[in-house]
């Protein structure tokens, strides 16, 4: 089974209480408590701030420095539904 991800900064969605919350309240199936809220994203920036925020989360066994954790995030980030082209 494919592991969900937040559609905004790739964080695994693991838990409800991981999830987002939508202008009625309900879960978001989409996004992260720390992306989205009351059906609106918490911050207004770009794909290139997302990715700035998220290197220090990303750095592990991985991703062992920010510049691995950028070229990581800067292959699947921009697929994600928040950046996608439309």
């Amino acid at each position: 089974m494919e592991q969900k991800i937040c559609q905004s900064c790739g964080m695994p969605l693991e838990d409800e209480k991981d999830l987002g919350k939508n202008s009625d309240g309900s879960r978001s199936a989409d996004y992260c408590c720390y992306c989205f809220s009351n059906g609106n994203f918490i911050k207004d920036e770009t794909l290139e701030e997302m990715i700035e925020s998220c290197i220090p989360f990303r750095i592990s066994e991985d991703c062992p420095d920010a510049e691995t954790a950028r070229i990581n995030m800067m292959s699947y980030m921009p697929n994600l539904k928040r950046w996608r082209k439309k």
